[in-house]
C-alpha cells in the first residue's frame, strides 16, 4: 500500500503555489535589463524561441518526475536508480544555498518598507555633514539613492576583507523575514497553499497599477519606445542567445528540486502537461509585463534626468552671458551654444567644463540589474513621483509577495526530502523540522548583515547556483531518457497522468534538443570563468562615491569553489557510496551462501 501522502487542496493551488515559485526577483529585475542590453524587442525573437525548445519541456519533465514518483527529489530520483540518489542531494544542497542568502533580499525589502511610510522618504535627499554645514560629502558624490542604499542599508565596508560587524536592523529585518517564511511553510501543503493565492495574485495587481501610474507619467513613451524598437542586428550575437537560455532555465526555477516537490502532492491523474504550458507563459508573459512597466518607469526617469541636465546648462549660460530669462529654452540651446561659442569665444571656453552633454539616448542606454535596480534606479523615480510614499509602499510590498512566494518553493525543495525520509519524520514533527531549517538558514544569513555582507552575497547570487543547476538538470534529462526509459517506461507512465500519448515534440526535444542547449549554457560558462582570469568584484569606494573593481582574495577564491564542488560533487560521490554498498551486499551474500 502507497504511503498517504498530504495533496494539494485543488489543481488551482498546484497551478498557483508554481507561479508564486517561478514568478520572483528576476522577471522584475532581470528580464528589463537584458532587453535593454540586447536589443530591447528584439530580445523576444530568442526569449520565445528559447522558451519553446527549453523552458516547457524541462517544466514538464520535472513536473512529470515528482507527480508520477510522489516523492522530494531524492526520493524521486532514487526510485528511478539508486545511483541516481546524488542528484536530489545534490538539488537539496542549491536550495540550501539560496535559502541562506535570497531571503535577505526580503529583509531589504522590509527595511525599505518600514521606511518607505516616512515623510519625505529619507533616500530622497542627502543628509547634512556632522558639522552641519553642508551635505555629507559621500552622498553628494553619489546620489541620496546610492548613500542610502550602500550607507544607511549596508553600511558597506571598503573591501570583502574588512567584514566589520552585524548590522543590527538588517539583522532584525532578516529574522522577521524567516519568520514569515516559517509561518506560511507551518502546516505544509496545508498552509502554503493558502498562502501561494496571496504571494502569486498580489503582485499583478500592484504591477497593473504601476502600468497606469507609469503610462501617465512624462516622458513614459519615450522608455516604451526605447523597448519596442528593435535593434534586429543584436540577433547575430551570441551572447543575446545564451542570456535568453539562461534567463528562460533560471526564472523557471529548474534543478532547485522545488517543482518536483510540489508536482509529488498533485492527484496522480492530474495533467501535468497542461500545468507546464500555463506555467511557463504566464511566467514568460509576467516578465513583457513587468518590462513594459519597467521601461515606463526608466522612460519617466531618463527624462526627468535628461530635463534637470539641461536645465542646468541653460542656467549656466544664462548666468554667465547675463541672458534674458526665459529666452535660452530646450528647443533652442544647441542653436544658442553654438552662437556664443563663434561670437564669445574665450568666455565660452571658460565656462565650456562646466556645460555636461546632456543625452537622452544615454540616460536609456544605462543598464542596471539586481539589487542595483530594485534598490537604487526604481527609488530614484519613485523619490520624483507624486504621493511617493504611497508608490515606495506599493512597489516594496510587490517585491516582498515575489520574493517569499520564491522562498516557499526553494524551502519547500529542501523540506519535502526530509519529511519523506522516515529516520528523520518519525523522530521530528513536521513542525520542528520546518522551524530548523529556518534556525539555522537565518543564523548562517547573518553574514549578509555585517558590512561586507552584500560580497558575500553577490558570491552565493552568482556561483552557489550557475554550474551546479545545469549539470544537475543535464543529468536528470539524461536519466529520464536513457536511464528510465522515454520511449517505453516514461511515456506510458504520461499517457496514464495526462490521458493522451506523449507527443513527438516533447520527445525531440527531452531526447536531443534541450541537452544541447544545456551542454551549450555549460561550456559557455566554464569558457567565460577560464578566459575571465582571475574573479573580480565590484565594492563601493566612499571616497570617490562609486563602485570600483577589486580582485578577489584567496579564501573568497577558495568558497567559491567550495559553493560550486560541494553540490555538484554530491552526484559522483553519491553514485560511488552506492555502487560500494551495492558490491558490499553482494559480497556479504556470496559469503553467507559458501
Amino acid at each position: 500500500m502507497e504511503k498517504a501522502r498530504p495533496l494539494w487542496a485543488n489543481p488551482l493551488q498546484f497551478v498557483f503555489a508554481c507561479i508564486s515559485y517561478a514568478v520572483g526577483l528576476g522577471n522584475v529585475w532581470r528580464f528589463p535589463y537584458l532587453c535593454q542590453m540586447y536589443g530591447g524587442g528584439s530580445f523576444l525573437v530568442p526569449y520565445l524561441i528559447m522558451l519553446v525548445v527549453e523552458g516547457m519541456p524541462l517544466l514538464y519533465l520535472e513536473l512529470a518526475v515528482g507527480q508520477r514518483m510522489r516523492q522530494g527529489s531524492i526520493g524521486a530520483w532514487r526510485s528511478i536508480s539508486p545511483y541516481l540518489s546524488g542528484v536530489g542531494v545534490a538539488s537539496v544542497v542549491v536550495s540550501f544555498f539560496l535559502s541562506m542568502y535570497y531571503n535577505v533580499i526580503n529583509a531589504w525589502a522590509f527595511w525599505y518598507l518600514f521606511h518607505s511610510f516616512q515623510d519625505p522618504l529619507p533616500w530622497s535627499h542627502c543628509p547634512l555633514n556632522s558639522n552641519h554645514t553642508g551635505y555629507d560629502e559621500e552622498c553628494e558624490l553619489a546620489s541620496s539613492t546610492q548613500y542610502f542604499w550602500y550607507r544607511k542599508t549596508l553600511n558597506i565596508s571598503p573591501s570583502i576583507q574588512e567584514s566589520g560587524s552585524v548590522q543590527w536592523e538588517p539583522a532584525l529585518c532578516l529574522v522577521l523575514a524567516w519568520l514569515a517564511v516559517y509561518l506560511c511553510i507551518l502546516r505544509g501543503t496545508a498552509s502554503t497553499g493558502k498562502v501561494v493565492y496571496f504571494t502569486a495574485s498580489l503582485p499583478y495587481c500592484v504591477l497593473i497599477i504601476y502600468l497606469v501610474r507609469g503610462l501617465t507619467l512624462h516622458g513614459a513613451t519615450n522608455g516604451l519606445a526605447y523597448m519596442f524598437t528593435p535593434k534586429m542586428e543584436q540577433l547575430a550575437n551570441p551572447k543575446a542567445w545564451i542570456n535568453a537560455a539562461t534567463q528562460i532555465f533560471f526564472s523557471l526555477g529548474l534543478g532547485f528540486g522545488s517543482l518536483i516537490a510540489f508536482a509529488s502532492y498533485n492527484e496522480p491523474s492530474s495533467n501535468c502537461q497542461r500545468h507546464a504550458v500555463v506555467v511557463s507563459l504566464i511566467n514568460s508573459a509576467t516578465s513583457i509585463f513587468a518590462s513594459v512597466v519597467t521601461f515606463s518607469i526608466y522612460g519617466f526617469k531618463a527624462t526627468f534626468n535628461y530635463e534637470s541636465c539641461l536645465n542646468k546648462v541653460i542656467l549656466l549660460l544664462t548666468n554667465a552671458f547675463d541672458l534674458e530669462d526665459g529666452f535660452l529654452t530646450a528647443s533652442n540651446l544647441e542653436q544658442v551654444k553654438g552662437y556664443l561659442a563663434s561670437t564669445y569665444p574665450s568666455q565660452y571656453n571658460e565656462v565650456f567644463p562646466q556645460i555636461k552633454n546632456c543625452s537622452l539616448e544615454a540616460e536609456l542606454d544605462t543598464a542596471v540589474q539586481g539589487t542595483g535596480l530594485a534598490f537604487i534606479v526604481y527609488t530614484e523615480a519613485i523619490k520624483n513621483m507624486e504621493v511617493s510614499q504611497l508608490w515606495s509602499v506599493l512597489y516594496f510590498f510587490m517585491l516582498l509577495m515575489l520574493g517569499i512566494g520564491s522562498m516557499l518553493g526553494n524551502t519547500a525543495a529542501i523540506l519535502t526530502p526530509l519529511t519523506d525520509s522516515k529516520a528523520i519524520s518519525r523522530r521530528l514533527p513536521k513542525e520542528a523540522i520546518s522551524g530548523l531549517l529556518c534556525l539555522v538558514s537565518c543564523v548562517i544569513g547573518m553574514v549578509f548583515t555585517t558590512e561586507a555582507g552584500n560580497y558575500w552575497f553577490d558570491i552565493f547570487n552568482d556561483y552557489a547556483a550557475t554550474l551546479s543547476l545545469l549539470l544537475i538538470v543535464l543529468v536528470e534529462i539524461g536519466a529520464v531518457c536513457y536511464v528510465y526509459g522515454l520511449r517505453s517506461r516514461f511515456a506510458s507512465d504520461l499517457q496514464a497522468m495526462t490521458g493522451r500519448p506523449l507527443n513527438w515534440y516533447w520527445k525531440v526535444m527531452w531526447a536531443g534538443v534541450s541537452p544541447l542547449i544545456i551542454i551549450s549554457l555549460l561550456l559557455f560558462y566554464l569558457s567565460d570563468y577560464i578566459l575571465t582570469g582571475t574573479l573580480r568584484y565590484q565594492a563601493w569606494d566612499a571616497s570617490q562615491g562609486q563602485l570600483v573593481t577589486k580582485d578577489y582574495p584567496t579564501y573568497a577564491l577558495v568558497v567559491i569553489g567550495l559553493l560550486v564542488a560541494s553540490s555538484t560533487m554530491c552526484i559522483p560521490l553519491v553514485a560511488l557510496a552506492a555502487f560500494i554498498l551495492r558490491c558490499l551486499k553482494r559480497g556479504g551474500g556470496t559469503t553467507s551462501e559458501v
